[in-house]
């Protein structure tokens, strides 16, 4: 019985390791679409099997698509791809309360603050951002945290 239930638990595990590297393949497309120059960033957001939510780093609606100034400084107002993802379930039927946030990179120290508010109890990430302060407080918590490197994607 044991055996059987460790079983169905590793199956349980592959499948959704399986999950986790398509949703990731899906969050590199998603960054492609990003006319930030120094760093494309992807985010989607998944609940119930279903992809409730995407966004990528850019400027904020109205604003010409130019994220870096002339020095190649990110101006301040960039929204990054997670706060993007975020905000447009404000504007939908969902809620991101039990779901699970894929990024290609880890999230910064705000975004963090704004994924734990939201409900995110899941977080999957390709890329480590400068600063783990973000994932740590995520950890602290209680938010599960899944790294995967871009070679395991495949």
């Amino acid at each position: 019985m044991y055996l059987a239930a460790s079983l169905k638990n590793r199956m349980k595990a592959e499948k959704q390791e399986r999950y986790d590297k398509a949703y990731l393949k899906m969050a590199l497309e998603w960054a492609k679409l990003s006319h930030c120059k120094r760093k494309q960033v992807g985010a989607l957001i998944v609940k119930n099997r279903m992809i409730i939510s995407d966004g990528y780093n850019g400027t904020p609606s109205g604003f010409d698509n130019c994220c870096e100034n002339n020095e190649g400084e990110t101006h301040w107002y960039v929204l990054h791809a997670e706060a993007n993802a975020i905000l447009k379930t404000a504007g939908s039927t969902h809620n991101c309360r039990g779901a699970t946030l894929y990024l290609t990179i880890s999230p910064c120290k705000d975004c963090s603050k704004l994924a734990h508010q939201a409900g995110i109890i899941r977080l999957v990430y390709i890329n480590r951002y400068k600063d783990a302060s973000g994932v740590d407080f995520l950890k602290e918590a209680g938010v599960e945290v899944v790294e995967i490197t871009e070679e395991s994607l495949g």
